[in-house]
């Protein structure tokens, strides 16, 4: 009966042993995955595998990762740092941030303007497929928990819509999160519209959720959203009010920039409101 009784313990102590091993390694391929393909220390090269013209100064440029179920590791709200030449040959580093999230396995994709004396956007004009890009990350001050306020302003302007579609569409795509997005994105022209075809999309897919008021400052004849600079009354109506559960976010032009501290600090939104990217 002892021995039968020993005997059982053993099997029961091996199985608990095993279970611990598998356990272990389930853990170790998690925190592999989820580890990503970044370094924050030193670059990182990642091969341009498709590049889409969008307009005459816009391209979207897709990057392979290692492996085709690899993720890039970059948390909501966060961006990367770009190395590259400018048109004299010398070093230029500029942050970026990616359009896609960690649900886009196997590559990740920016969207790039490209200024006419634009350092680093040389080195995009001047990449071809088969190039590679020099990437360190994560960078940034700005870390996203879902649930962590119940609503947020954003207002962005140009290249800076980057920032804000990573984080709307984190928001937007889980389940989980209830948090509600009011962006405003100004323009100059029609044609400078970044990202408007998927601003759109989501717009139709989340339209409880989501809203955007778009500001051109030289609209065309038949435009029915916001003309010239974004002003206080932009923000009134198109922003969820000063509240302890909202926050405010802005990134566009240093102009820009300076404008919207002004007006939102004139509206009742506190520092701890407001964030810039």
């Amino acid at each position: 009966m002892e021995s039968l009784q020993a005997h059982s313990i053993e099997i029961a102590s091996v199985v608990v042993a095993v279970a611990a091993v598998i356990a272990a390694v389930a853990y170790f391929h998690h925190s592999k995955k989820s580890k990503g393909c970044l370094d924050p220390e030193k670059f990182k090269e990642f091969e341009l595998v498709e590049r889409k013209q969008l307009s005459h100064n816009v391209a979207k440029f897709r990057f392979a990762l290692p492996k085709p179920t690899a993720v890039l590791g970059l948390p909501i709200g966060q961006h990367i740092s770009c190395r590259g030449k400018d048109s004299l040959g010398e070093e230029v580093i500029k942050p970026y941030t990616p359009t896609t999230l960690d649900s886009d396995v196997g590559h990740f994709e920016l969207v790039i303007k490209m200024y006419p004396q634009g350092r680093m956007s040389h080195h995009f004009r001047e990449m071809k497929v088969g190039d590679y890009l020099s990437v360190k990350g994560p960078k940034g001050r700005f870390k996203y928990q879902t649930g962590q306020v119940r609503a947020f302003g954003m207002m962005a302007g140009g290249s800076g819509i980057t920032p804000m579609f990573q984080v709307t569409r984190a928001i937007l795509e889980n389940p989980k999160d209830k948090t509600n997005v009011h962006l405003i994105y100004a323009n100059v022209t029609y044609d400078d519209i970044l990202l408007k075809e998927e601003l759109d999309s989501l717009l139709k897919n989340y339209p409880h959720r989501f809203k955007v008021y778009y500001v051109l400052n030289q609209p065309p004849e038949s435009w029915d959203g916001g003309v010239g600079f974004v002003s206080k009354e932009m923000i009134q109506a198109n922003c969820p009010a000063p509240a302890l559960d909202i926050q405010i976010l802005r990134c566009g032009p240093p102009p820009m920039n300076k404008a919207m501290a002004a007006h939102l600090d004139e509206l009742g939104y506190t520092k701890e409101m407001q964030f810039q990217f």
